[in-house]
Order: C-alpha cells, then sequence, then structure tokens
C-alpha cells in the first residue's frame, strides 16, 4: 500500500481524492475513505487534492497512525 488515508478524513469526507484517481481506487467507508492497495498506482494525485491533509505514504505513518494502515487493510478484506 502506497497511501493510507487518516484522521482527518474522518467525518470529513470530502470526497476531492475519489473525483481525482485515476484507477478508482478510493472507496467510502461508513466514517472515512480507503485507498485499495491492489489498485493504487501510486501516482499521488490523492494527495495533493486532499483538502486536509489526511493521505500520507505508508512509509511516512507514526506509531499513533498505523491503525489507519490496519482499518484499510480491513476494509479490502
Amino acid at each position: 500500500m502506497a497511501f493510507v488515508i487518516t484522521q482527518p478524513c474522518i467525518a470529513e469526507k470530502s470526497g476531492e481524492c475519489v473525483s481525482i484517481c485515476p484507477v478508482d481506487c478510493i472507496e467510502a467507508g461508513e466514517d472515512q475513505f480507503f485507498i485499495d492497495p491492489n489498485s493504487c498506482i501510486d501516482c499521488g494525485a490523492c494527495v495533493a487534492a486532499c483538502p486536509v491533509n489526511a493521505i500520507v505514504d505508508e512509509n511516512s505513518l507514526g506509531p499513533d497512525q498505523e491503525f489507519f494502515l490496519e482499518k484499510a487493510e480491513s476494509f479490502f478484506d
């Protein structure tokens, strides 16, 4: 998984990331959007489009954000 959607998306769900994604790999969950790791092409368009800076590279996740990676993986299982 290249990118992970984190805390700022919860309850915000503005959706700019969904409309900009060239491979339609972002889906709406109950409280936030999730990026499908199997479909993402690592282009970064979603990162630039997110108005709340909720999308980060998996390798940049802090220990307190690891939960969001696990949550995304579970969403697409």
